[in-house]
């Protein structure tokens, strides 16, 4: 679709665009420029979330007893996500890419290190996350939309699909490594390791990437974010697409806050195991199941992320509940389907927005859904908080699944676009 008024004007020249390649395969996408250096500094901040959220939701568990605090403590970021995005997502088209990214890893590196900080108040840890939550808001828009400007759309769901791979792999060890640091040092010395790996990730941002121009035009603003996320939700299949990417998932992420109260001692491995689903699951949509056949699986995806939650009813022992959650987690490979479709639904200079958006309403779906879980089992138990959860999650999908199996149009209509 052209665009009538969002387009760069920036002098600077822009990247070339690598060509597309027939039938993208791995091999393909680590020889094309910026694709590693975005990759692995991707890695580098995964593996810091991973760590540093584990470290810290430990040491508040410890600290208050509490499974309620304890979830907050490790997803609050997100909670903070719609309130960014509501303010600043204008910036994910409208920022340099390699400036911003740099500036969130070094912004969340110093906040991780003041959480270290020796008698911070636990009142204080939740206004450090508040912060960290608006400062990130824009950067998922950044990143992805940046992959999909260095891939093209023919090339961004493998791609997507690589980096969800990397962020289970990387999860898998972070939270093993986790786990075993924790039981040899203090939370405090863990998130002075997860502040080192930011930095690092900042580091990489600036060394590996080009800068390149923003892709639309204008300064971000709140008018600007209003606006473009008004156009984004008065489309009928984008808001089913976005329904279905942030509460299904969201409400399976609150199941997984529980892990630390349902087992403290075996937390690590239990998010280990959910990270292995999910990298089964990515592998089986970005690479193994053929493009034809992707739309059909969205729906029976989100139905088996939930359902093996239903069965932490019956509280299972711990390697049960390893199982149940590595075969939930392969449904996260419905998110793959489902932003191939809403890429397809929006036009090129929105797709930064768009998939920033996602990535918000995702984390906030994901705060607020660990606070709900977390305050069901505050009141019952950690098992009884899992199974009402995901029972609420497959009700969502289930009402949804009608729009999600509809054809999409093959060409973009003409819709109002967002002033500059």
């Amino acid at each position: 679709m052209p665009s009538t008024n969002n387009q760069p004007t920036n002098s600077q020249p822009t990247q070339s665009q690598p060509t597309p390649h027939p039938h993208p395969t791995y091999q393909s996408l680590f020889r094309t420029p910026e694709f590693t250096p975005l990759f692995l500094t991707s890695a580098a901040h995964t593996a810091a979330q991973t760590i540093g959220g584990l470290a810290l939701a430990t040491h508040v568990y410890r600290a208050t007893d509490s499974p309620l605090l304890s979830a907050i403590s490790m997803f609050g970021p997100s909670l903070a996500q719609m309130l960014g995005a509501t303010l600043f997502l204008s910036g994910a088209d409208r920022l340099p890419p390699r400036a911003t990214l740099a500036y969130v890893s070094l912004a969340f590196a110093t906040a991780t290190a003041v959480l270290a900080t020796p008698g911070l108040p636990i009142w204080s840890v939740f206004v450090v996350l508040l912060a960290q939550g608006l400062i990130a808001s824009p950067a998922g828009g950044v990143r992805w939309g940046l992959l999909n400007e260095i891939l093209a759309k023919d090339g961004y769901l493998l791609g997507r699909s690589v980096f969800n791979m990397m962020s289970g792999i990387t999860q898998i060890t972070g939270y093993a490594l986790g786990g075993a640091l924790l039981a040899l040092l203090t939370p405090r010395t863990c998130l002075l390791l997860a502040a080192f790996l930011y930095a690092l990730a900042a580091t990489g941002v600036r060394l590996g990437l080009t800068p390149r121009p923003p892709r639309a035009t204008g300064r971000p603003s709140i008018t600007a974010t209003w606006r473009t996320n008004a156009v984004l939700w008065s489309s009928r299949p984008r808001r089913t697409v976005y329904l279905a990417l942030w509460i299904p998932n969201g409400l399976v992420v609150g199941c997984e806050s529980l892990y630390v109260s349902y087992a403290p001692d075996h937390a690590g491995a239990l998010f280990a195991c959910a990270a292995l689903g999910m990298l089964i699951g990515d592998v089986t949509v970005g690479r193994l199941v053929p493009p034809h056949l992707r739309p059909r699986l969205g729906v029976p995806l989100l139905i088996l992320l939930a359902a093996p939650y239903t069965f932490f009813a019956l509280h299972p022992s711990v390697p049960l509940a390893a199982l149940a959650a590595t075969l939930a987690s392969v449904g996260f490979g419905a998110s793959l389907i489902q932003q191939e479709r809403l890429l397809r639904l929006t036009p090129d200079d929105l797709s930064g927005h768009a998939l920033g958006l996602h990535s918000a309403g995702m984390l906030t779906l994901q705060g607020v859904s660990a606070t709900l879980a977390g305050s069901v089992a505050q009141l019952t138990s950690p098992a009884t908080a899992m199974t009402v959860v995901a029972a609420a999650s497959l009700t969502v999908t289930l009402t949804l699944a009608k729009g999600l199996r509809a054809p999409l149009e093959l060409s973009k209509t003409v819709e109002e676009r967002p002033a500059p």
